[in-house]
């Protein structure tokens, strides 16, 4: 489904990734793991077409994402809170992605379902604008928001920040019962490396830009990657 190919980008003459290949089938389900300033969002945006490869090209479903805008409507990212409408209610910002999407508001409804336990009790009905939520709230409105229209592809960068303990493993949990449910395929960036494995079958890891291991998720896995990065 997503394939990259020799990209590249710099900065002031300073390379900050640079990655030869990497493919992801449709239907899979990859974490990306790496320190800070590994490249992780940069990699992200790339394949959103939010910015150009200094060089090399992104494909989705073989076509290029820069020269195309077919992959939107069946891509869902959400990568910080600059993709929210925060001057918005709750539930007027499910509307305006609705209406993208030509969805009724009891589609929306319908599929905001499996998310009532993640929101628990404080997304919707709240009348406050998305602006004034904590930052672990506005991150569950975003991750909502990308999953609204049932995509086949999504991609989300550390979606596990700033949420409180049982936010967090409800998000596990959703994520892995859309995993197993909906065929979805999933690139999903996280420092949380425990979370990331149970979601995800596969582990790709960015360091410096480039990726340095690729590996499937085992019972090993989790201890693999903390070997990685303590030594």
């Amino acid at each position: 489904m997503i394939e990259v190919k020799n990209i590249q980008k710099s900065y002031n003459g300073n390379i900050v990734v640079n990655i030869p290949e990497l493919t992801i089938s449709a239907g899979e389900s990859v974490g990306l793991v790496g320190n800070n300033g590994a490249g992780k969002t940069t990699l992200f945006r790339m394949v959103l077409d939010l910015i150009r490869p200094s060089k090399g090209e992104v494909f989705s479903k073989d076509e290029n994402v820069a020269k195309s805008e077919n992959w939107k409507e069946y891509t869902g990212s959400h990568l910080d809170e600059g993709f929210l409408i925060d001057y918005l209610t709750v539930e007027e910002y499910f509307k305006f992605i609705g209406d993208l999407h030509g969805l009724t508001d009891g589609d929306i409804a319908e599929r905001l379902l499996p998310f009532h336990d993640l929101f628990n009790g404080e997304i919707l009905d709240q009348r406050k604008y998305i602006r004034d939520f904590s930052k672990g709230n506005q991150k569950k409105v975003g991750i909502a928001a990308a999953a609204l229209s049932n995509p086949e592809l999504l991609i989300l960068d550390e979606p596990f920040a700033n949420l409180d303990p049982s936010s967090q493993i409800r998000l596990k949990n959703l994520l892995r019962n859309m995993r197993e449910h909906k065929q979805i395929t999933m690139f999903i960036s996280s420092h949380d490396l425990s979370h990331v494995i149970e979601v995800c079958e596969r582990i790709v890891i960015l360091e410096k830009g480039q990726l340095v291991q690729d590996m499937q998720t085992n019972e090993n896995t989790l201890r693999e990657l903390e070997t990685y990065f303590t030594v």
